[in-house]
C-alpha cells in the first residue's frame, strides 16, 4: 500500500513538473523578453556628446577637429604663398602680412587643441565614474551570488534531498510550490552568473575606451607642443622680417605712398563712374516717362499717370521694378554671398583703417579687401547682375564693375577680362584672370569692393 502511494505521488509530481516547466518556460520567455527589452533600451540610449563652451558658441569635439583641419589648410596655403613670394624689398611687407596671417592660424590651432584636450578630460572623467559604478555593482552581484551558492550547497547538497523535500510536503500544492522554488532558485543562479559575465565584459569595454581616450589626449598634447614650437620659430622669422623692413623705412614709405595714390585714383574713378551711372539712370527714367506721357496723351487725350516703377533723386539710382527686385535679392543674401575668386585664398588686408600689428609706422586705409591666392585663379561674380564698366587704373590693371540693382561689386587687378560692359552675368561666373606679378614672386592678389549707391560697404559682412 505504501509503495502504491509513493508511486502515485511520484506520478503526480512528474505531471506537475511538466506543466510547471511549460509555464516556467513561458514565464522565462516573458522574463527574457523583458530583460531583452531593458537591454535594448540601454543599448539604444544615445551616448553623451562631449561638448564644450568656447567663444562663439557650443561645439562638439568633431566640430573642433573640423575647425582645426581648416586652420591647418589655411597654414598650408600661406606657407605655399610665402614660398612663392620672394623676400625682396618690394614684397617684404606683403610677406610680413602673410607671416602674421600664418601666426594667427597657428595660434588658433593651439587654442583648438587645448579645447579638444579639455573635452577629452571630461570624457575620461565620465568614463572613470561609469567604471567605478559598474565595479561596485559587479562586486555586489558577486557577493550575492557567492552567498546563494553557499546556501545552495548547505541546504540542497544532494538530489535525494531535493526529492525528499518535495515528497515530504503535506499536500500536492505544497509539493508543487517546493518544486517551483527549487527550479526558480536554480534559474536565478544561472541568470546571476550570466549578469556577472556581462558586467565584466562591459567594464573591460569601458576600460579599453578609457585607454584610447588617454592615448588621444597624449597625441593632442604632443601636437600642441609641436605647434607651440612652430609659433616660436615663426615669431622669430616675423621679427627678422620686421627688422629688415625697419632698415628700409624710407623705401617702405615710398611704396606705401605710391600704393595710397593708386588706391585713391581707383576710388575716385569708381566714385565718378557711379555718379555718372546714377545721372544716366535718371535721364533714362525721364526719357521713359516722357515717351510714356506722349503715348498716353496721344491715345486717350487725358493726363498721364505717374510711373510707379521709378523714383527720382540726384544721389540715388532710378530703378525699374526688375532692378528693385534684384537689389532686394542681393540685400537678402547678406552674409551668404560666395567669395569673389576661385581656389584657395587668404585675406591680407581688411576693410577700413588698419594699423599694422608689427609696424607702428604702417597705417593703411582700404575701401575693400585684398585676397591673395595662387597663380591661375580667376575672379568671379558674387551675384547675378549686369557688367556696368570695364576700365584700367595704374597699379590695379583691369577693373570690372558689376551692378546688382543699386548695389555694385568691384573686381580689381585682373590681367585678362572675360566680359564686357552690358553683359549679364550669373553668380559664381568667372569674369577674368587675376594678375600675376612675376616681379614680386608671382603675387596673385585680387582687390574687391562692395558699394551701395555711393556708400562703401565692408565685404566681409556680406560674403560667406
Amino acid at each position: 500500500m505504501k509503495r502504491l502511494l509513493i508511486a502515485v505521488i511520484l506520478f503526480c509530481c512528474v505531471i506537475f513538473s511538466v506543466s510547471s516547466q511549460k509555464k516556467s518556460t513561458g514565464g522565462n520567455s516573458s522574463t527574457t523578453k523583458s530583460n531583452t527589452s531593458k537591454s535594448s533600451v540601454k543599448k539604444e540610449t544615445p551616448q553623451k556628446t562631449q561638448e564644450i563652451q568656447i567663444p562663439g558658441g557650443l561645439f562638439s569635439v568633431e566640430e573642433l577637429e573640423r575647425r582645426r583641419k581648416n586652420a591647418l589648410e589655411e597654414i598650408e596655403l600661406t606657407s605655399s604663398l610665402l614660398k612663392e613670394t620672394s623676400a625682396s624689398a618690394k614684397s617684404s611687407l606683403n610677406r610680413l602680412n602673410l607671416l602674421s596671417q600664418q601666426l594667427i592660424s597657428r595660434k588658433k590651432i593651439v587654442a583648438l587643441l587645448g579645447e579638444e584636450i579639455s573635452a577629452i578630460d571630461r570624457r575620461i572623467k565620465t568614463m572613470s565614474d561609469e567604471i567605478e559604478i559598474l565595479d561596485k555593482d559587479l562586486s555586489k552581484t558577486k557577493e550575492n551570488y557567492i552567498k546563494s551558492m553557499h546556501n545552495h550547497q548547505q541546504e540542497h547538497r544532494t538530489t535525494q534531498y531535493k526529492l525528499l523535500l518535495v515528497l515530504s510536503a503535506d499536500n500536492m500544492a505544497q509539493s508543487y510550490r517546493r518544486m517551483r522554488y527549487l527550479r526558480e532558485y536554480s534559474n536565478w543562479q544561472k541568470e546571476e552568473a550570466g549578469r556577472i559575465v556581462i558586467k565584466q565584459n562591459e567594464i573591460q569595454k569601458r576600460k579599453d575606451e578609457l585607454e584610447i581616450a588617454r592615448k588621444e589626449k597624449q597625441e593632442l598634447f604632443a601636437q600642441r607642443e609641436n605647434e607651440s614650437k612652430k609659433i616660436e620659430s615663426e615669431e622669430q622669422q616675423q621679427q627678422k622680417e620686421v627688422k629688415e623692413i625697419n632698415k628700409k623705412q624710407k623705401e617702405l614709405q615710398q611704396q606705401l605712398q605710391k600704393k595710397r595714390k593708386e588706391a585713391d585714383a581707383l576710388n575716385r574713378q569708381i566714385d565718378n563712374l557711379i555718379a555718372e551711372e546714377i545721372e544716366n539712370s535718371g535721364k533714362n527714367a525721364t526719357s521713359r516717362t516722357t515717351k510714356s506721357t506722349s503715348s498716353e496723351t496721344a491715345s486717350s487725350g487725358t493726363a498721364p499717370k505717374s510711373n510707379a516703377n521709378t523714383s527720382s533723386s540726384n544721389s540715388n539710382y532710378v530703378m525699374t521694378e526688375t532692378e528693385v527686385a534684384l537689389s532686394n535679392n542681393f540685400a537678402n543674401n547678406k552674409g551668404k554671398l560666395p567669395f569673389p575668386l576661385t581656389g584657395k585664398y587668404t585675406i591680407i588686408s581688411r576693410f577700413g583703417e588698419n594699423q599694422h600689428q608689427e609696424l607702428s609706422q604702417v597705417r593703411t586705409v582700404n575701401n575693400g579687401i585684398d585676397l591673395q591666392t595662387t597663380p591661375g585663379a580667376e575672379a568671379r561674380a558674387i551675384f547675378k547682375g549686369v557688367v556696368s564698366r570695364v576700365f584700367v587704373v595704374a597699379g590695379y590693371n583691369n577693373n570690372v564693375i558689376i551692378r546688382h540693382g543699386n548695389y555694385l561689386t568691384v573686381y580689381s587687378n585682373i590681367s585678362q577680362v572675360y566680359v564686357k560692359a552690358g553683359d549679364n552675368v550669373d553668380t559664381r561666373q568667372p569674369i577674368g584672370k587675376i594678375y600675376i606679378d612675376t616681379e614680386k614672386g608671382n603675387e596673385t592678389i585680387l582687390h574687391f569692393q562692395i558699394w551701395k549707391e555711393r556708400t562703401k560697404l565692408n565685404p566681409t559682412a556680406w560674403i560667406r
